[in-house]
């Protein structure tokens, strides 16, 4: 799975991308709410090691997501 930090522009605010081996397209959430419904994706009991990676991110660096 890859994750990507989209950069807002003026209102819109910045969003996170997460797509899988196959860059699809598999969740797209604001970087600035709480994290739900990770068990979809695979990611539950990570929210604060994801929360903390999403701090730390780039705009616009794909980035592979190991966590």
């Amino acid at each position: 799975m890859y994750i990507i930090k989209v950069k807002g522009k003026a209102k819109i605010p910045d969003y996170i991308q997460l797509r899988d081996e196959n860059f699809v397209l598999i969740a797209y959430f604001r970087a600035d709410r709480p994290l739900k419904n990770l068990d979809r994706y695979g990611l539950e009991g990570k929210e604060e090691a994801l929360a903390a990676l999403i701090e730390s991110l780039e705009f616009g660096k794909l980035q592979k997501l190991d966590i």
